[in-house]
């Protein structure tokens, strides 16, 4: 199912089933005291947080929805029955805005919950009016109506790290190495089209599509992708050591994220040399070390084509994530 991060949708409560006017009968009268029940409630519209990226696709086609309509009520003093909930299940990190009000709401758990529209009350029967002056009251009252609204849904990735860079920078092919995940991997810009995740003894890894120069203005993949790195925990920036000049590489996704602000530039970011198979053993101490006085950031590095070089790897990023606890 294709990825989908944004979806437009309509939903509405049910309504209140009446309350009834109905009477109790007996051997002694064809009418006897009121015994009209009330109304069920009408369901309401939930939110539902899955670990699903997918879960927005749902909404591609389906646009409107609608939950059940209460019962009304029935004789002897029985109630309807309430009306079936709608449940609308999203990703955990979806925000979803109501258009008409501008009420926001955020998942940020799996099975959370939020009610977004109550259902509305059942009406009264005629049972309920029965008083010490009115032994036999003809009156009722009809069930609320439910509410609805226009709803934007606009998933944001929560994930422990998120992977950025260049596109062909070794994201996803890192991904893949570190988590069997099944992430594109090519020699051609934007490879990614949409975020992969993988898991990592329980950490969340996050390939974020490739970052040019514009992107914080919306050129390239832009701002759809940018604002998925605002939920990670930590930024790993990759750059390739085939790169002919390291620092203006970096550079320049570097200014997209502190453009794009949003928090992102308060974020650890670490920079990870990748694809170090490219080059001599000697050529990438002289890189890091580049990197690491030039910037002031830690520097790791990565290849994938060296078994122990990509253990070491992983057991200091988990030894990150294990400190961030």
């Amino acid at each position: 199912m294709a990825f989908v991060d944004e979806a437009k949708i309509y939903a509405e409560s049910g309504k209140g089933g009446d309350g009834v006017i109905r009477w109790l009968r007996t051997k002694e009268s064809a009418r006897g005291g009121p015994s009209g029940g009330d109304g069920g409630r009408g369901g309401d519209v939930i939110l539902v947080g899955v670990r699903d990226l997918a879960a927005l696709a749902h909404y591609r086609y389906e646009k409107k929805f609608h939950a059940e309509d209460g019962e009304a009520g029935k004789n002897e003093l029985k109630q309807g029955k309430d009306g079936e909930d709608v449940l609308l299940k999203v990703p955990v990190g979806t925000s979803v805005r109501v258009t008409e009000t501008g009420e926001e709401f955020e998942i940020t758990k799996e099975d959370e919950q939020i009610v977004l529209f109550r259902g509305g009350k059942g009406g009264l029967g005629n049972a309920r009016f029965r008083s010490s002056t009115n032994q036999n009251p003809f009156q009722q009252s009809s069930g609320k109506e439910g509410k609805g609204g226009n709803l934007e849904l606009t998933l944001k990735i929560i994930a422990d790290v998120g992977f950025i860079g260049k596109p062909n920078a070794g994201k996803s092919s890192l991904l893949n190495a570190l988590t069997r995940a099944k992430s594109k991997v090519g020699d051609y810009p934007f490879t990614t089209l949409e975020p992969n995740l993988g898991e990592l003894y329980g950490y969340i890894l996050a390939d974020i599509p490739g970052l040019i120069e514009g992107a914080s203005s919306g050129r390239g993949l832009g701002i759809k992708f940018l604002r998925h790195v605002e939920r990670t925990g930590i930024l790993l920036h990759l750059v390739s050591a085939d790169q002919d000049d390291l620092l203006a590489t970096y550079g320049e996704v570097h200014k997209e994220v502190e453009l794009f602000g949003h928090g992102l530039p308060l974020k650890r970011e670490i920079i990870v040399l990748s694809k170090t198979d490219l080059i001599s053993p000697k050529e990438c101490k002289a890189k890091i070390q580049l990197l690491e006085k030039e910037t002031g950031r830690e520097v790791l590095s990565v290849s994938i084509s060296d078994k122990k070089l990509l253990k070491k790897f992983s057991d200091q990023l988990i030894k990150i994530l294990a400190s961030k606890k």
